[in-house]
């Protein structure tokens, strides 16, 4: 006989279960794996809504988790999220009635996750921690404040002449091999944020553990969260982690926080949605990218920005120029959602340059907005005389210009060494807003630095 003490115990710990046994048990239909065809399986006989989840049997070990992506009268189109062995004809299909949701919090600083918010760092399971859904929500934009405070990422050419502001939207357009993700690294290492936010989607695998150790290192890994899917996982997985990354930088935004997002790469993402559209029915329309690929591109790219509680999330979206065509379909669709550009040019790679930023090429849209007049007159100049000499460079190099024929390819020829000079940077070094505005001063030829107060709007 329990004592009245232990009893009550006892019925308090039971409770749940007596509660939960008087309730009828939910009816859960279930259907069957008809078709595989590459990575789409085909279930018929139960319903689930896009972005649901189903578990399908397995004969080797645990039921195997599909994000239902698609349907035509009674088939269900599954996109599986891991592996596919012990898959069998005729399989069970059994739709979960859930979507997805992302783990977010303050444990997560110092953390590395794949696409699903499983740590890969062996460092523990994540406790305590809050889930939201992976698409996010829809921000009102009148109820986002302007960009008006700019942002030092320590990197002279773009502080100076590319000037990004908080909040901002930036692409990093670059082909293969041209120093990319050095420039992410230096960033990541050098800009004034909270938080940091990397997502490595799609790239080599080898990659994550380099970029953690050599580039982050450990003092940048404690205000950092990086969500790794490599080539080698599944096309959702690599659209999952992208929206992971963005719905992470989201959370700490609404705490108030400045957070840098870094995703490397936009192209990558891309490239998975189209192979999920492709693998359902969906006709290509533009170079093989189905209609589905440019409407997913906005949807994530807009919900970084600036915040309505003072946070913001300034994103910097690498993007693949293929065999260095900056009109391919996917650099054209971002440069026309973006807040500007960066370009990395292979020719200047080719020469020692770094970074190397092609300054004509590149663009900053709201740089006019956060800079003082000053400032813009200055960057402005640097551009004209460094054009004038590009221009006219051949000829010059030939020895066919004649000195005093032009006085602005004159003056070009003079400053175009200390130009040259200040758009280099070692990877280790960092220069600072102060320094960038000094160094701009110098290589011009004057004395005063430009204002380094924001500019000031009616």
């Amino acid at each position: 006989m329990l004592q009245p003490n232990r009893q009550s115990v006892w019925q308090q710990r039971l409770k749940p279960y007596l509660r939960r046994a008087g309730q009828p048990l939910p009816l859960v239909v279930s259907g069957k794996l008809t078709r595989m065809v590459g990575l789409t399986l085909e279930a018929v006989g139960c319903q689930a809504a896009i972005g649901g989840r189903c578990m399908i049997e397995s004969v080797i070990g645990a039921p195997i988790e599909a994000e239902v992506v698609g349907f035509h009268d009674d088939r269900l189109y599954l996109m599986p999220i891991g592996d596919l062995r012990g898959l069998v004809p005729d399989a069970k299909v059994v739709p979960t009635h859930s979507v997805c949701t992302v783990p977010v919090g303050e444990q997560l600083l110092g953390r590395v996750l794949d696409g699903a918010g499983h740590p890969l760092d062996g460092k523990g399971p994540l406790h305590d921690h809050e889930c939201v859904p992976l698409t996010g929500r829809a921000t009102n934009p009148l109820a986002r404040p302007p960009i008006r405070e700019p942002l030092d990422v320590g990197v002279a050419a773009i502080n100076a002449l590319l000037s990004v502001g908080r909040g901002q939207r930036m692409g990093l357009f670059a082909g293969s091999g041209v120093g990319k993700s050095v420039l992410l690294g230096m960033m990541t290492r050098y800009t004034n944020a909270d938080v940091i936010v990397v997502g490595l989607i799609g790239e080599r695998g080898r990659e994550v553990k380099e970029f953690v150790e050599n580039i982050l290192g450990a003092e940048g890994l404690s205000r950092s969260v990086v969500i790794a899917t490599p080539a080698d996982t599944s096309p959702l997985m690599r659209m999952h982690g992208a929206m992971l990354a963005t719905s992470v930088a989201e959370h700490f935004r609404d705490q108030g926080k400045q957070v840098l997002l870094l995703m490397d790469s936009l192209t990558r993402f891309a490239q998975a949605q189209r192979e999920i559209a492709l693998a359902i029915g969906e006709p290509p329309a533009t170079k093989g990218y189905p209609p589905s690929v440019f409407a997913r591109l906005p949807q994530l790219v807009e919900r970084a920005g600036t915040g309505e509680r003072g946070g913001s999330i300034t994103a910097f979206y690498t993007v693949l120029a293929e065999g260095d065509d900056q009109n391919d379909p996917i650099a054209d669709a971002a440069r026309a959602i973006l807040d500007g550009h960066v370009v990395l040019s292979r020719e200047l790679a080719e020469a020692g340059h770094y970074p190397a930023i092609d300054i004509e090429a590149s663009i900053s849209r709201v740089m006019v907005d956060i800079v003082a007049p000053e400032h813009d007159q200055a960057a402005r100049r640097f551009r004209q005389i460094y054009s004038a000499y590009r221009q006219n460079r051949d000829l010059i190099n030939v020895g066919a210009y004649q000195s005093g024929s032009d006085p602005r390819v004159d003056e070009a020829i003079a400053m175009y060494p200390q130009l040259r000079s200040f758009l280099q940077q070692n990877m280790r070094e960092r220069v600072t807003w102060n320094e960038s505005m000094a160094g701009l001063a110098t290589a011009l030829g004057v004395t005063a630095a430009p204002p380094i107060h924001k500019r000031t709007t009616g």
